[in-house]
């Protein structure tokens, strides 16, 4: 007597199923070509407002994305890398890259502007709430930033430092340097968007590292030229992205970031805080590279980038701390925990890009083990 009875089902059913069937047809690949259509389209958001369906596949990728990484716990890897792929061809546009005038035709569309806030909105939400802010707000910051940098500035060996150290093989060298290249040959480009404005011992302090980052203005001695150099000791590709495409969601994320929090000047402490992280964590983990390269017999031009760092990181480090961090911390006293939020910021994104760079090359050698 039950045979006419048709059963709905449950509406939640319905709508997983119908979000699981969804991401199944997505292909980030081709959405993502599509978006580099978009980006190369002239007047583009003319064209969008005539031809809705131009972004469409592009669109449709994005709703799928951005709740399957950010709203899924650990997250989609493959939704990770689409959208910091989007974000870092977006803000790529703010720098400029000697390359054809014409690619950017739409450095200022508010169709771009729109896309990034979507993203960074959502995961920076997704950031944040991986650290305990509130317990930051009641920190002595000054303490804490000594007491950080000095533990940052010769760490304990990690497991995957002493793997880079002991074991890496020549390959593993060779797709370590594709992947830094990526940083390397574009090196401190965010840094010269925050120097702007009044002049103060604090700004003053930032050029004098920003300049010699830019090797005082000789580009001989610039540090990307150094990693140029390593690169052509291999024969291999001395082009700013070259390596595109190998490059770990987690290391691009870390770009993103920068280029988030130097556009932004709310975000100056948080910045400031952030780079004296990254100047005083630096020769640690170079020491390490320089350790494989030895253990290789590589030539010295194979290693310079790495040594030129270990030198002048090591005393950029102290500049970032004594004359940039704890007088900002004094000059914003209700806002310099958000130095330390910058520092701890940088140091969680740039561990787990670490991580993903190491997984990276373990896959690389494993690939080249298979091929001999």
């Amino acid at each position: 007597m039950h045979s006419n009875l048709v059963m709905s089902p449950l509406p939640e059913v319905t709508e997983k199923s119908k979000q699981i069937k969804e991401k199944i047809d997505i292909n980030y690949e081709r959405a993502e070509q599509q978006f580099i259509e978009l980006l190369a389209t002239e007047n583009l958001d003319k064209q969008l407002d005539a031809d809705p369906a131009l972004n469409s596949e592009f669109e449709r990728a994005l709703s799928v994305a951005i709740p399957a990484a950010y709203q899924n716990g650990a997250g989609d890897d493959a939704a990770h890398r689409f959208l910091q792929r989007i974000l870092y061809r977006i803000n790529r546009l703010n720098l400029f890259w000697y390359d054809d005038l014409r690619h950017y035709v739409n450095e200022r569309s508010p169709y771009l502007y729109k896309v990034r806030d979507q993203i960074e909105t959502a995961w920076q939400e997704w950031e944040l709430a991986q650290i305990d802010v509130a317990a930051l707000q009641q920190l002595d910051v000054k303490q804490a930033l000594i007491e950080r940098c000095a533990e940052d500035l010769d760490p304990p060996l990690s497991t995957d430092s002493r793997y880079i150290r002991d074991e890496m093989s020549e390959a593993g060298y060779r797709h370590l340097l594709a992947i830094g290249s990526f940083e390397g040959l574009v090196e401190s480009s965010h840094l010269p968007r925050i120097l702007g404005g009044a002049a103060n011992a604090v700004q003053c302090t930032l050029m004098r590292v920003f300049q010699e980052e830019y090797g005082n203005g000789r580009l001989s001695r610039k540090h990307s030229t150094f990693f140029a150099q390593m690169l052509n000791e291999f024969g291999m590709n001395t082009q700013p992205e070259g390596y595109f495409d190998l490059i770990p969601w987690e290391l691009l994320a870390c770009s993103n970031n920068s280029y988030l929090i130097s556009e932004r000047k709310r975000y100056f402490l948080r910045y400031n805080g952030g780079l004296t992280y990254f100047e005083t964590s630096v020769p640690a983990a170079f020491r390490s590279y320089v350790a494989a390269g030895q253990r290789l017999g590589l030539s010295n031009a194979a290693m310079s980038y790495w040594e030129v760092h270990i030198r002048e990181d090591e005393r950029h480090g102290r500049w970032m701390l004594d004359d940039v961090a704890l007088p900002l911390a004094e000059m914003y006293p209700n806002d310099a925990w958000e130095l330390v939020l910058g520092y701890d910021q940088e140091k969680l994104m740039g561990d787990r890009a670490a991580l993903a760079v190491v997984r990276s090359i373990r896959a690389a050698e494993q690939a080249t083990l298979s091929y001999s």
